[in-house]
């Protein structure tokens, strides 16, 4: 099975908050919280899908951004490959296009949220870069 490419966003605020959205019930892993981005469509370069899922997810525009870490996981129904970059500035106000719920949260209150497994190795990560 081809793991699916996700181009994904760890979002900062002004104040360091990271930007979590509520995947759609309905989703693979529907119901949980996860860090924005969607998949890199075949031939898209990675930060030109990053720009174009959180231009359409949320309304913003990225400015600087920065790897953090790529996450490979298997759920057993599906396979993910996870390329994770902080988006340090940003232009716009986030609000959810998709209807889905967003907020907000100081990184050492990740832990209060519950996150797909792939996305376990990302809040660590975000944890440690913010020095938690």
């Amino acid at each position: 099975m081809r793991p699916v490419h996700v181009a994904v966003g760890v979002i900062l605020d002004a104040s360091r908050n990271i930007l979590i959205t509520r995947r759609a019930a309905r989703s693979h892993q529907g119901g949980l919280w996860e860090f924005p981005g969607g998949k890199v469509q075949s031939g898209e370069p990675l930060l030109q899908a990053l720009a174009r899922e959180l231009r359409e997810e949320l309304g913003i525009a990225i400015g600087r951004t920065s790897s953090l870490l790529q996450v490979s996981h298997d759920y057993g129904d599906k396979s993910v490959l996870l390329d994770v970059h902080v988006v340090w500035e940003f232009s716009g106000r986030a609000r959810g296009l998709e209807g889905q719920p967003l907020v907000w949260v100081a990184a050492q209150r990740l832990d209060n949220y519950a996150f797909p497994a792939a996305n376990r190795p990302v809040v660590a990560a975000v944890q440690d870069l913010l020095r938690v």
